[in-house]
């Protein structure tokens, strides 16, 4: 598989990287951070960072998928859209999306995350506002557009920038709660469009136009203030003290195994021909295309259960609701085991049986609780897919390129996702119901190998170490830190 068996040299009595060249961290380590002392740090980190990710995201995810909600009040009909053409307006944003993914890591990379991240913000709320005095189907398809190419570059570099502050096993609950705004968005999706819903006909403009500039506005104003909140990197973190920086680094380093984390394009081609990544990919895709699905049309699928237009944009509130606890919980096992596999496979079952449930009666109350099911068993599998990849990406630019790929993998699921639900299928939806199984046991059966495969891989790294005697040293490992997770000192996340 991946055989390289440098033999290694007997280990440190501490078990502790010894940096050469970087005093302050042996000096750190001197002095030593407590359990205590770790938690209060990590905590503290979490407060400056992890709001306000989670914030930008909800934004982000509501711009991008509430055109669902204007879709009831009317956006169809007043644009004279007609056959496919919503579900065109909806596809077209993915294949933008996708292709800003990777560039925006990138620049991730190469210039400060509060430059990059405030730049994309400001632009997609601006197409946010410009789609509220859209007349036709050529100027939505258009505002899409410019939707996806500048909304492209969040999630994918947020991942990645959670990577630079937090160790692999802190990674997942924190990718949980960053993501967790995306059922958040289609709770207050659901409320805010009711409560605009009112304004039809103000200042001439009507509800679904309303929905698009007030969500668009509210979007860049948190913008104007994105460059003075986020944090770059540990070593430059205002709210840490000296000694919190340096710790924060060697966690981080101690994590990472001293595994390369310069800027290089050959770690960027390292991530494109790793097959592991082309898997996670496809469980990613998987993933979202149920997720996308699902917040796109939820408010439709409600509606043609016999309920009105208000009920429906009140009643998926609690389906994302209940998506959101059990995103943020999973994720917080899971980092408590170390596993994350075994996770997906659990959510996984439950969101089939959840679009079961859609597609197995005509009964609206067995399947509203399908949707809540379907929500429970779909949203969770992101930030643990996330994480999973993330943990078993060794060196920092491989990781950027990796979990960017990831998620363009992914946000190929939305492209799908904007065609399985089509009008003539409807009430019951029975054809796009039964399409999301199928994607869904996709996943399962990927998940699956991929847990299998790096139990086995793990094993044998395990075995050869054994034969060859003790652990790696430091010098050694910074010898082989171009090999990122084909170090075979570098064990994988199960």
């Amino acid at each position: 598989m991946n055989g390289i068996t440098i033999a290694p040299k007997e280990k440190s009595p501490s078990g502790v990287l010894e940096k050469s060249g970087s005093s302050s961290i042996d000096i750190v380590e001197a002095q030593g951070f407590d359990e205590k002392a770790t938690k209060k740090l990590v905590r503290k980190i979490d407060w400056h960072l992890i709001p306000f990710l989670s914030l930008i995201y909800l934004l982000c995810f509501l711009d991008r998928t509430n055109i669902g909600n204007a879709r009831l009040d009317h956006l169809e009909k007043d644009l004279k859209l007609h056959g496919l053409q919503y579900n065109d307006c909806l596809a077209i944003l993915f294949p933008f999306y996708i292709a800003a993914e990777i560039p925006s890591n990138i620049m991730m990379k190469r210039i400060r995350p509060s430059i990059w991240l405030t730049f994309i913000m400001v632009f997609w709320s601006v197409a946010m506002i410009c789609q509220g005095f859209v007349k036709n189907y050529s100027g939505l398809m258009a505002t899409r557009v410019f939707l996806g190419i500048f909304e492209g570059g969040l999630f994918p570099g947020v991942n990645y920038y959670l990577t630079q502050w937090y160790p692999r096993h802190e990674c997942g609950l924190r990718m949980a709660l960053f993501f967790s705004a995306a059922t958040l968005a289609g709770a207050f999706g659901g409320i805010l469009a009711r409560g605009i819903s009112e304004m039809n006909g103000v200042g001439g403009i009507a509800a679904w136009a309303w929905i698009f500039i007030l969500e668009g506005l509210l979007s860049i104003l948190v913008s104007f203030t994105a460059y003075w909140v986020i944090n770059d990197y540990p070593s430059t973190a205002k709210f840490l003290s000296d000694h919190e920086r340096v710790e924060v680094e060697r966690r981080i380093a101690a994590d990472h195994g001293n595994l390369a984390n310069h800027f290089a394009y050959k770690y960027v081609f390292q991530a494109i021909k790793d097959w592991k990544i082309y898997i996670h990919m496809l469980i990613c895709m998987a993933g979202f295309c149920p997720i996308y699905s699902f917040s796109l049309f939820l408010p439709t699928i409600i509606k043609l259960m016999g309920y009105t237009a208000n009920e429906a944009q009140l009643m998926s509130v609690p389906p994302y609701v209940c998506a959101c606890v059990f995103t943020i919980v999973a994720s917080w096992f899971a980092d408590r085991v170390k596993q994350r596999g075994v996770f997906m496979l659990g959510f996984q079952v439950v969101a089939i049986a959840g679009f079961a449930m859609l597609a197995g009666t005509d009964r609206p109350r067995i399947q509203y609780a399908g949707t809540v099911l379907a929500a429970i068993g779909i949203y969770p599998q992101i930030p643990l897919g996330l994480a999973w990849n993330g943990n078993n990406i060794g060196g920092n630019m491989k990781r950027g390129t990796g979990i960017a790929m990831q998620v363009m993998g992914g946000n190929c699921g939305g492209i799908i996702a904007s065609y399985v639900y089509i009008t003539r299928d409807g009430p019951r939806f029975i054809k796009g119901h039964s399409l999301l199984i199928g994607i869904i046991g996709m996943a399962f059966f990927l998940t699956l190998f991929m847990t299998c495969y790096l139990r086995f891989e793990n094993s044998r790294r395990d075995k050869v170490e054994r034969e060859t005697g003790s652990s790696y040293t430091d010098d050694e490992k910074r010898e082989q830190m171009e090999y990122a997770d084909n170090a075979p000192w570098f064990r994988y996340t199960v």
